[in-house]
């Protein structure tokens, strides 16, 4: 019987300049419990979430996240595209509006339940957040793997790439900042 590593790996692996339906196939194909992942969730240790680099090469990455009570900040996911299946609880995704160099506007939100997938557009601006559940663990698969996050910080009325150490929130340490940009 193979590991829950070489499941992923031999799905993952030959997946090739990956369409937005084959992708969504992968994730679903894994069969992914909750049960295998708790060996990779952790304390999110006052951010809003943990995350776990399950697999990664060149075409695909496949994160997993458990959530503590705060939201991530807005942000975008580079130039890669992604689906999220909630795991376990309930996430409110909210989904912006952006304009060129301006504070990003929130145009809706919807609450995704344990099973739900929900799709991530390349270039895309959302944050998450827990539902009305105690938990919330989401499992992640992007196309290209993320490279040059956008992150928000509405009050700030900034945002900034950062760099793959942080996630989405305004970054901690100077390193983690790889552009600044002040918005409109």
């Amino acid at each position: 019987m193979l590991t829950l590593m070489e499941r992923i790996s031999k799905r993952l692996e030959p997946l090739n300049a990956t369409s937005t339906k084959e992708l969504k196939q992968a994730l679903q194909s894994l069969q992914i419990s909750l049960d295998d992942l708790q060996p990779y969730l952790r304390s999110p240790d006052g951010k809003p979430y943990y995350r776990k680099l399950l697999y990664h090469n060149k075409e695909v990455e496949l994160l997993v996240m458990n959530w503590s009570d705060i939201e991530c900040a807005p942000h975008d996911h580079g130039e890669s595209k992604g689906w999220i299946q909630v795991l376990d609880g309930a996430s409110v995704n909210t989904v912006f509006e952006v304009n060129d160099h301006q504070l990003p506007e929130e145009i809706f939100d919807r609450e995704y339940r344990e099973g739900s997938f929900f799709f991530a557009p390349k270039k895309s601006v959302h944050k998450m957040k827990k539902g009305n559940s105690e938990d919330l663990v989401t499992l992640h698969l992007y196309s290209p793997p993320i490279e040059g996050m956008m992150v928000y910080d509405l009050e700030k009325c900034a945002a900034c790439v950062v760099s793959e150490e942080c996630g989405a929130w305004w970054p901690d340490h100077i390193k983690q900042k790889l552009k600044e940009i002040q918005l409109k």
